[in-house]
């Protein structure tokens, strides 16, 4: 029997089974989204109210790092990363290179024993490609004694998409962001199927990179090279934004919109027509291109906000296959990290999700400059190949509003009404309301070479944002 003849209406906060007395009886209620700040830990609660800004006293700490805040954001809108030069080979922009056995990879630094299978079998390839070895047998034997040393991409101002291996062979994009005097660099995109990046090493994966040393690189830097001051990647990110693109995971519209201005460039330069025709039928091909491009572009943008005394916004987000891991402007080269989650979303015939490799890639440097997953109300599009819906998409760009410090007008997101994209993680947001920041990715399958196996959705695991947290706390507000 239903006592109750008119049930209230009632403002429901945190679980929503509770809920069901209310609607269970016909009655409404209104669901607020809520849980303790500090994932409900006393000690970090009190970390993070001490990391608070204070409206009265523009010297506190918590006031010092908004402030920060402001003046890191303000970096990053300022920002305007240009395409200036397509280096030959990676030895040229690191000399040490050429006196050492290198490979730079993705994420945070991982020994051998750790590493996942792409990043294994393309360390393999990679070693082949330089002619360090002669079977993958003698490549592996060499790594496993320690006679190759592993460095971090960002530690060379470097990214590169999921393993991200860049050897000394191996051309480079440069491009320089004038604003704040900074540079970076990443290698150059092979298309999809089988890839270095995913762990390919056979024959066929480097002979392309081989081509790619022999034809592509000097065919782009001519290119380049036409265009006064560079090409301006931040507008073309910005302008594919309105085209359809997060260019993250889809680069479909940036890659239009650089094979325009490089076709135009090599019609007025000396390069070889053959190498000329090669090139751009190459990038016509494929569509996602641009990505390390974008992925450049996100590091010298993130780079200039990079080491501003109290900031708590996040400048780097990578993936190594075994963890995530970030760094925060005011806290220098430490990285903070934990395992990776195992992106979820939609797989290609004949994979299902136990295929599937922990999170992987220094792509995430694009969601931290707000692109991909935060801008993922731009591409309806994406939704199809990731998961979900239209209306989930904008839902993901409006979360991430919670945890970022502004918008930045540059990047307009039509669904939202053209607001701007979700600009500056604060760590202090991400623990204080518990919400992850969303990655657009690729999933790459466990084992070595077989390539991409879908696409979906990850989030940066909290205990990322915890580690940072304590570290901010204690170089800050030391309990005490």
């Amino acid at each position: 029997m239903n006592l109750i003849a008119s049930p209230p209406a009632a403002l429901n906060v945190g679980l929503d089974s509770f809920n069901l007395s209310i609607t269970g009886n016909g009655g409404a209620s209104l669901q607020l989204d809520w849980q303790p700040p500090g994932n409900a830990d006393p000690a970090l609660a009190w970390q993070l109210a001490r990391l608070a800004p204070d409206r009265g006293d523009p010297a506190a700490v918590g006031s010092r790092m908004d402030a920060a805040n402001a003046t890191a954001c303000e970096r990053i809108i300022a920002a305007r990363p240009m395409l200036t030069d397509v280096m030959p080979r990676a030895d040229a922009v690191w000399p040490e290179m050429k006196n050492e056995r290198i490979l730079l990879h993705a994420g945070a630094p991982v020994a051998w024993e750790a590493m996942c299978g792409p990043m294994h079998g393309a360390m393999i390839g990679a070693v082949l490609y330089e002619g360090w070895a002669a079977t993958p047998d003698a490549a592996r034997a060499m790594l496993e004694r320690g006679e190759v040393r592993f460095a971090q991409c960002h530690d060379f101002r470097a990214v590169g998409p999921m393993t991200g291996i860049i050897s000394a062979s191996m051309p480079v994009f440069v491009v320089d962001n004038p604003s704040s005097g900074n540079r970076a660099y990443t290698n150059l995109n092979e298309g999809i199927g089988k890839c270095l990046r995913f762990g390919a090493n056979s024959p066929d994966v480097l002979a392309r990179l081989k081509w790619f040393e022999a034809v592509l690189a000097p065919t782009l830097r001519a290119a380049v090279r036409q265009v006064d001051g560079g090409i301006d990647l931040k507008s073309i990110q910005a302008q594919a934004l309105l085209m359809g693109d997060e260019v993250h995971s889809r680069n479909a519209a940036a890659t239009a919109l650089f094979f325009m201005q490089v076709a135009t460039a090599l019609a007025a330069s000396d390069a070889p027509q053959k190498a000329v025709r090669e090139s751009l039928e190459f990038i016509s091909r494929t569509s996602q291109f641009f990505l390390n491009l974008s992925m450049v572009a996100a590091k010298a943008i993130m780079d200039a906000a990079h080491g501003i005394e109290y900031s708590s916004i996040v400048t780097a987000t990578a993936r190594n296959g075994t963890t995530t891991a970030l760094r925060v402007s005011s806290l220098g080269a430490q990285w903070f990290e934990a395992p990776s989650d195992n992106p979820v979303g939609l797989f290609f015939p004949g994979f299902k999700q136990e295929d599937a490799n922990p999170d992987l890639g220094d792509s995430a440097i694009t969601e931290t400059a707000g692109y991909g997953g935060f801008s993922l109300a731009a591409s309806p599009a994406l939704t199809l190949l990731v998961g979900g819906s239209v209306a989930d998409a904008n839902h993901y760009s409006r979360l991430m509003y919670e945890i970022t410090t502004t918008k930045n007008p540059a990047l307009s997101l039509p669904n939202l009404e053209f607001d701007g994209a979700p600009t500056g993680i604060d760590v202090r947001k991400v623990v204080d309301t518990g919400i992850r920041p969303v990655v657009t990715t690729g999933i790459a399958h466990k084992e070595a070479g077989i390539g991409q196996i879908g696409a979906g959705i990850v989030r940066v695991p909290m205990q990322c944002y915890v580690r940072a947290l304590e570290a901010l706390a204690a170089r800050y507000a030391p309990a005490g």
